[in-house]
């Protein structure tokens, strides 16, 4: 019966640690000023494959790039003026609904760096399991 009571409680821990690992930005009271710096580092580094978190003010909404898996895209600003493309794939995870000029979005994927500022794609859950997921936050409604 111990055995039984300590797998339990091993699973359990488990399941709270993976939740904290893939936690929409701001639930843990991250700072956005520290998780957008990174954006800002791999920009200036031109480094791309990094998994980031950030916020951004909605700039323009593009129509779908429908070569490939059909992708949601738009612009965001981060606070500190820098673009970010956000390609979020519409096969593996739902469309961000009503999203205008103006919104706020949170966001937790992969950046590739660009001369514009970059691109953040993997906002979704990966069906294989072998990418860490990301997630799309758009009036308080996540999207994964």
């Amino acid at each position: 019966m111990k055995k039984y009571v300590s797998t339990i409680a091993i699973i359990a821990a488990l399941y709270v640690g993976w939740g904290q690992l893939n936690a929409p930005h701001g639930v843990f009271g991250t700072s956005t000023t520290a998780t957008n710096e990174a954006i800002s580092s791999a920009f200036g580094s031109q480094t791309s494959g990094v998994q980031v978190t950030g916020q951004g003010v909605v700039t323009r909404v593009l129509s779908d790039d429908g070569d490939g898996g059909r992708h949601q895209r738009f612009i965001v600003r981060l606070e500190s003026g820098q673009t970010l493309l956000v390609a979020h794939n519409i096969d593996l995870a739902p469309r961000l609904t009503s999203l205008e000029t103006g919104d706020l979005v949170e966001f937790n994927g992969v950046y590739e760096w660009n001369s514009k500022g970059g691109v953040i794609h993997w906002t979704h859950r990966d069906p294989s399991g072998q990418h860490r997921p990301g997630w799309l936050k758009h009036n308080g409604e996540i999207y994964q």
